[in-house]
């Protein structure tokens, strides 16, 4: 494992096509891009008031990253950065591709997710009030997953928005990263220190971890059905196959604060530390 420098704040992980690794550095309104030959670059945005958080690929290899000021942004291949607005005054958080070339967000704050059609056009739909929509994945089969942190649920979304969801068997999971695998989706339970999967039937399984006050954050779905989930109190991350049974641990510098983490092409992991660093999990 190897980290990088990048600058206090770094929150969201994605991947470019051309390998390129980018964070947001949520406080000061910036990104940051680094090359694979290890070379980086800090871009502000048009706003130090911004607040990027988290990043996704698009569906033709580009990337979309939330704001917490109200808009989307966008980085094209040439890596030209342009944001755009949403229909409701709130804070979208999660953000994905969808199918046929949809981008799907949460607001936070608004009890609602979002859908932007390829020509920009936003339509958005409720969600129970007071259930904090988190983050949102979409599966191989068009599936669209996401977490609802304050009714301690899972859910899945129509492409017109419907929502079916799924109470967790532990009480206060709180649940907030999720991520797509082949026969269901991983999520991560920052209140119980668990680490779920829920297959495509619905059925729920839940993996304690050694530390139950490690607060799991973010999950990243693996080559061979497990995942990779980032530890932020703990400053760890672990690697699960899927049974649920840790095959791998990495620990960061002390006081990391890992949050976002995302696969690599080659199968290894980069992971976000808050303190400000990229971190690089060679694959095993």
């Amino acid at each position: 494992m190897t980290e990088h420098e990048v600058g206090p704040g770094a929150y969201g992980v994605g991947i470019a096509a051309d390998g390129a690794v980018w964070t947001s550095l949520v406080p000061g309104g910036e990104l940051v891009r680094l090359d694979p030959d290890g070379r980086s670059a800090r871009i502000e945005l048009d706003s130090p008031q911004s607040r990027p958080m988290v990043l996704t690929s698009g569906t033709d290899g580009d990337l979309w990253f939330s704001r917490g000021d109200g808009f989307l942004g966008h980085i094209d291949h040439a890596g030209t950065i342009s944001s755009h607005p949403l229909t409701t005054s709130a804070t979208p958080y999660g953000i994905c591709a969808g199918p046929e070339q949809t981008l799907w967000y949460t607001l936070v704050d608004g009890d609602r997710v979002g859908r932007m059609t390829a020509d920009g056009h936003a339509e958005e739909f409720p969600v129970p009030a007071g259930s904090m929509p988190s983050l949102l994945s979409a599966g191989a089969d068009g599936t669209l997953w996401l977490t609802l942190n304050q009714a301690n649920a899972v859910g899945t979304l129509s492409l017109t928005g419907a929502l079916t969801t799924y109470e967790l068997p532990t009480a206060d999971g709180a649940p907030v990263g999720i991520c797509a695998s082949p026969d269901g989706a991983w999520f991560a339970e920052i209140g119980a220190g668990q680490i779920g999967h829920i297959g495509i039937d619905g059925a729920i399984e839940e993996f304690p971890l050694p530390d139950r006050s490690s607060k799991p954050h973010a999950v990243a779905t693996t080559s061979d059905g497990g995942c990779w989930a980032t530890l932020w109190a703990s400053s760890s991350a672990v690697r699960l196959d899927r049974q649920g049974r840790i095959v791998d641990e990495v620990h960061f510098t002390t006081g990391g604060e890992p949050h976002g983490v995302a696969i690599a092409a080659d199968g290894s992991a980069w992971v976000a530390l808050q303190a400000g660093s990229l971190a690089h999990i060679a694959a095993g």
